[in-house]
C-alpha cells in the first residue's frame, strides 16, 4: 500500500509540473508509437547506404583530386568523423578502393537504394508520430519523389558540412593557415547546417500543418544532440580506445557502425516525438496507462488514444468513431467490475470523437 500511495503521489506531481510531465509523456508516446522500431528501420537503410556512398565518394575523389592525395584524404577523413568510434576502421577498408567507373556505378546504385530507404523510413516515422491518417499521406510515387527532393537537399548540405569539417579539423587548408577562431566558426556553422538539413526533412516529411517554429526547435535540438554525440565519441576514442582500435576487426566495425547510426536515428525520432507531444498537448499522461486498464484517462490520454485509432483511416470517406467505456475496477473478491454501469447501446453509429488539435501553419 505504501508503494501504491507513492505512485499516486508521483502521478499527481508529474501532472502538475511540465518539467516532469512532458518527458514522461514523450517516453509514453515513443513506446506507443513503437519508436524503437521506427529508428531501427531508419538505421537499417542508413547502414545499407553508407558503404556504397563512401565507395562513391572515394571513387569520385580519385578522379577529381588525383593530383592532390593529401586533400583527398582530408575529405575522406572529414566524412568519417561523423562516426568517431569506428571511422578509422572504416577508412582503412574503404580507401583501399581506387576511382574506377565500376566503383562509381556500384556506389551510386547502392547508395541511392539505401538513401531512398532512409528517406522513406523517416517519412513513415514522422507520419506515424504526427498521427497523419493513411489516406492523407502521399501515394507511393509521390512519396518517393518527395524523398528524392529531400535527398537532393541533404546531398548539397552534406557536401557543405564535409568542407566545414575539413576547415575545422586542420590548421592548414589549401596552403593557408587557419586560426582557432576560424576553425571554431566552421564547427558552429556545421552544426547550423545540420540543423537546417533536419528542419528541411521535418518540414517536407510532416503533413499535419505544423508551424515552422515548432519544427525548427526539433531540428535545432536534434542537431545539438548529434554534435554532442560526436564529441562524446571522439573523447571516448582519445581517452579509452587509444592504441586498441586495431582489436575491433570486422565485427567491431559492423557493430559499432550499426550502433552509431541507430543512435542518430533515435535522436531524429525522439526530437519529433517531443515536438509532437508539446504541440498537440499530449501531456500530462496518467502514469498507470502504460501498464494497466484500471486507470481513469485524462484529456491527454484520450487525445493520444483517439489519434492512434484515426491514424489507421485508409480512405477519406472512411469514418472511425472512438469511444471509451468506464475503466474496470477490482472488487475485494478479485472479480472485475466497471466503475459505473455502461450506458445502453444507442441505435445508429457511435458518436465520433474530435481529433487532436494541430498547430496552425505559419
Amino acid at each position: 500500500m505504501v508503494a501504491v500511495g507513492a505512485v499516486k503521489r508521483f502521478d499527481a506531481f508529474q501532472q502538475r509540473h511540465a518539467w516532469a510531465g512532458v518527458p514522461l509523456a514523450v517516453v509514453y508516446k515513443f513506446v506507443e508509437d513503437q519508436g524503437g522500431y521506427l529508428a531501427a528501420l531508419i538505421a537499417y537503410y542508413g547502414f545499407l547506404s553508407l558503404f556504397p556512398l563512401l565507395l562513391l565518394l572515394v571513387s569520385v575523389l580519385g578522379f577529381v583530386l588525383h593530383n592532390d592525395p593529401h586533400l583527398q584524404q582530408q575529405v575522406v577523413d572529414s566524412a568519417l568523423q561523423q562516426f568517431p568510434v569506428i571511422g578509422d576502421q572504416i577508412g582503412e577498408n574503404i580507401t583501399s578502393f581506387h576511382g574506377n567507373p565500376f566503383a562509381v556505378a556500384a556506389g551510386a546504385a547502392g547508395g541511392l537504394y539505401g538513401a531512398l530507404g532512409v528517406a522513406q523510413a523517416a517519412q513513415n516515422a514522422l507520419s506515424k508520430i504526427w498521427a497523419v491518417p493513411r489516406h492523407a499521406r502521399p501515394d507511393p510515387l509521390r512519396a518517393r519523389l518527395r524523398s528524392l527532393l529531400v535527398l537532393g537537399g541533404f546531398g548539397a548540405g552534406l557536401l557543405a558540412t564535409t568542407c566545414l569539417t575539413v576547415l575545422a579539423s586542420d590548421e592548414h587548408f589549401l596552403g593557408a593557415h587557419l586560426g582557432v577562431a576560424v576553425r571554431a566558426a566552421a564547427s558552429l556553422t556545421a552544426v547550423a547546417v545540420n540543423a537546417g538539413l533536419l528542419l528541411f526533412a521535418y518540414r517536407f516529411f510532416t503533413h499535419s500543418g505544423v508551424a515552422l517554429r515548432h519544427l525548427a526547435g526539433a531540428a535545432a535540438g536534434a542537431a545539438v544532440l548529434w554534435q554532442a554525440l560526436q564529441w562524446a565519441g571522439t573523447y571516448y576514442v582519445r581517452h579509452q580506445l587509444r592504441g586498441a582500435t586495431a582489436t575491433y576487426g570486422l565485427f567491431g566495425i559492423v557493430l559499432g557502425l550499426i550502433t552509431w547510426i541507430y543512435l542518430g536515428a533515435l535522436i531524429f525520432v525522439l526530437a519529433a516525438e517531443t515536438t509532437s507531444v508539446r504541440v498537440r498537448r499530449l501531456w500530462p499522461r496518467s502514469l498507470p496507462t502504460l501498464f494497466t486498464d484500471k486507470v481513469v484517462l485524462n484529456q491527454a490520454d484520450l487525445r493520444a488514444y483517439t489519434s492512434y485509432a484515426t491514424t489507421e483511416t485508409f480512405k477519406g470517406f472512411e469514418q472511425i468513431a472512438v469511444s471509451f467505456d468506464p475503466p474496470p475496477l477490482r472488487t475485494r473478491d478479485g472479480t472485475a467490475n466497471a466503475a459505473t454501469e455502461p450506458a445502453p447501446p444507442a441505435s445508429g453509429p457511435p458518436p465520433s470523437s474530435t481529433p487532436p488539435p494541430t498547430a496552425a501553419p505559419d
